[in-house]
């Protein structure tokens, strides 16, 4: 392989591995379980004015037309659906925007295997894939930085990037979505996402820091038990 195909092997490597890093460490929070556990922190009960059977319905149902389908988001309690058109739209973009990422996550680990493992120099794949989970470590910090200091702006700006202008803002005083998932919900998922998301680069660093390195010296020396006997001297 030719030094410019190599940087391009390690940097597509790199890349594949932030992406399944995220990607494996968001769906955990995806689950009813925790985001109830999330919701009873951020008292959705109190926003909707839901009975707590009544806001696991619905949130088991909005859930599983987001990861499973279809996208109909068309659930309702008390005879009354729980999101209104444009809400109903909105969830319908955050699926899309979700498709994108597990395209992106199986694509990746297409490339890990095709680039990655029938590379021949297997201490460059890993010192690639160690690479990509430090630079994913760096870029997580420093975002959690600036949403320790301004959430809101980060909250919007990403909203901005994936979503069309207008498409997201709802009122916490009459619409459901952002009753069911109050602010707070976010700041603390995100929070607790981008910690995960840092632990599990930094075991994928470690792991491929040791995978990158050399035979040891001492590794390399022959074990006393299996040397040839030297001859008795005379």
């Amino acid at each position: 392989m030719s030094p410019a195909a190599g940087r391009a092997a390690s940097l597509l490597i790199g890349l594949a591995t932030a992406a399944v890093i995220v990607t494996t460490t968001v769906l955990p929070f995806l689950t009813p379980q925790w985001v109830a556990f999330e919701q009873g922190r951020a008292n959705a009960t109190d926003w909707t004015g839901y009975s707590t059977e009544e806001l696991g319905a619905a949130t088991g149902a909005i859930l599983s037309d987001l990861v499973f389908g279809p996208p109909e988001f068309d659930v309702e309690v008390r005879g009354e659906a729980v999101l209104d058109a444009r809400e109903q739209g909105h969830m319908r973009d955050v699926r899309t925007v979700f498709t994108g990422l597990w395209v992106l996550a199986a694509a990746s680990v297409v490339v890990l295997a095709l680039v990655g493992w029938r590379r021949r120099d297997r201490a460059a794949t890993w010192r690639a894939v160690r690479a990509g989970a430090i630079g994913l470590m760096a870029a997580v910090v420093v975002i959690g930085v600036g949403a320790l200091v301004a959430f809101d702006a980060l909250f919007e700006l990403f909203h901005r990037v994936f979503f069309t202008a207008g498409s997201y803002t709802f009122d916490p005083a009459s619409e459901r979505l952002v009753q069911l998932f109050p602010f707070k919900f976010w700041e603390e998922t995100a929070l607790v996402v981008g910690v995960v998301i840092v632990v599990a680069a930094l075991v994928v660093t470690l792991i491929a820091g040791r995978r990158a390195r050399p035979p040891s010296v001492a590794s390399a020396e022959i074990d006393p038990a299996m040397a040839p006997a030297r001859p008795a001297a005379r």
